[in-house]
């Protein structure tokens, strides 16, 4: 029982948290967007656990879906269901018992929570086969780890603002930065196995697009939350963002396989910096 509980915490990124606080930070900060302030301690609960959950069924959907393709890329080829240490039914099955789980939190919110929760889980079913069709899979990706925030807005005012849209749209550029790093590390990989990736796809142009990238989601989110009226810290939070941003340009700027994936890996920083800027606002 040891042993395959190790498997599940394996299959599921247990020890890699960075993919759940990518997913968290954005929707926490928008509860507080829709709230105006402190939404409570039953959503902030609500949507935490929501998202670690998901985040972790969905590990399980996109393993069984790449299972025959991560076998030819050094960084996944020991993955459970890859290896053969879990079976595609067994991962599916536990996959299954998370997002319930996800769905019985959603269940103590409202109908529009409820009915955007499908939504979300359509894409998350849809995510993993977009890199066989789609040039840039990770502008799926953007939209499945956004979602978050309608469902936000939803649970707090029952509905979705063109607010929240805006605020999505900043995010998914957040999202592309982030993930074409990602989809840097394995850049060799995806050529030879065929695999489409936003790195292939722009070429020599990748670092510039993912600064433009960035720059766009704070921008974005910067003006749609009226950042000329916002006091110090919330500059001061937004300037400590700009300065990651940097970093991350220091990071990739050589394409190395290490550069890219660290910058990857440090990217919940910089949403947890936005949601604090965010949380200074309303104060």
């Amino acid at each position: 029982m040891t042993d395959k509980l190790k498997l599940y915490l394996d299959l599921i990124r247990w020890n890699r948290p960075a993919g759940w606080l990518l997913l968290l930070w954005p929707s926490l900060a928008a509860l507080w967007v829709a709230e105006g302030g402190f939404p409570g301690w039953h959503l902030v609960g609500v949507f935490t656990l929501g998202t670690i959950l998901m985040r972790s069924a969905g590990c399980c959907i996109n393993d069984v879906a790449d299972r025959d393709f991560d076998k030819h890329v050094k960084r996944t080829a020991n993955r459970p269901v890859t290896s053969g240490r879990i079976g595609t039914r067994e991962a599916l099955a536990v996959g299954a018992v998370l997002a319930l789980g996800a769905f019985g939190l959603v269940l103590t919110t409202n109908p529009a929570t409820i009915a955007w929760s499908f939504a979300a889980l359509a894409v998350t079913l849809i995510y993993p086969y977009a890199k066989r069709f789609v040039s840039m899979p990770q502008a799926v990706l953007g939209v499945a780890f956004s979602l978050g925030i309608p469902m936000a807005f939803a649970a707090v005012q029952g509905q979705v603002p063109l607010l929240a849209w805006g605020l999505l749209l900043g995010n998914l550029f957040w999202v592309l930065a982030y993930d074409t790093e990602y989809a840097m590390v394995d850049r060799d990989d995806d050529l030879r196995i065929g695999m489409k990736t936003s790195a292939i796809t722009l070429g020599p142009w990748d670092v510039p697009a993912i600064m433009g990238f960035y720059a766009a989601y704070l921008w974005i989110w910067a003006w749609l939350l009226d950042a000329a009226q916002q006091g110090l810290w919330f500059w001061l939070a937004w300037l400590a963002s700009v300065g990651q941003v940097a970093w991350h340009f220091l990071l990739i700027r050589h394409r190395t396989r290490e550069g890219c994936f660290k910058a990857f890996r440090l990217n919940h920083w910089l949403g947890f910096s936005v949601f604090v800027g965010v949380v200074l606002s309303y104060q």
